[in-house]
């Protein structure tokens, strides 16, 4: 799917509004994967999806390490068989007024707001390319058998 699906489907971009943990990829220099837990919001206008984070993270110093302008990343949240990746170009961003911006809507996504860090800045990847699967129903908490029963 094109990164306008974001624009596009209400579904879409209503499940990057859900509470959901996702995973952030960033590429380390020996070119491996690396994969963290991480929140991120979605700015479906803009096209732009935002991580926060602390300047001193592996995550950052991933981006950073990349040649100028060569730096990519990608989300990626799972609820049961539903499931979306946002992919683009990376940067950091420093600047308070971004990184108060991005925690304002950390808060309103994930109903807390982080405590104040002076090392926090926001990982911004500006999407190119959206997929996924979520006209699927939310996943239901399925529970274990009962195996408790004795047998004759």
């Amino acid at each position: 799917m094109r990164a306008d699906i974001i624009k596009s489907s209400d579904e879409y971009a209503g499940f990057w509004r859900e509470y959901h943990l996702c995973t952030l990829t960033t590429m380390r220099p020996d070119g491996s994967a690396h994969v963290v837990p991480v929140g991120v919001t979605l700015d479906a206008d803009s096209g732009i999806a935002r991580v926060i984070t602390r300047k001193s993270s592996v995550k950052v110093a991933n981006i950073l390490a990349a040649p100028a302008g060569e730096a990519r990343a990608a989300v990626c949240q799972v609820d049961g068989g539903r499931w979306a990746t946002l992919e683009g170009p990376v940067t950091v961003r420093t600047d308070h007024v971004v990184v108060d911006d991005a925690v304002e809507r950390y808060g309103e996504r994930y109903r807390r707001t982080p405590a104040p860090d002076p090392e926090r800045v926001v990982i911004e990847i500006a999407i190119e390319r959206a997929m996924g699967n979520v006209g699927l129903p939310q996943s239901k908490v399925k529970t274990a058998p009962d195996v408790t029963q004795a047998s004759a």
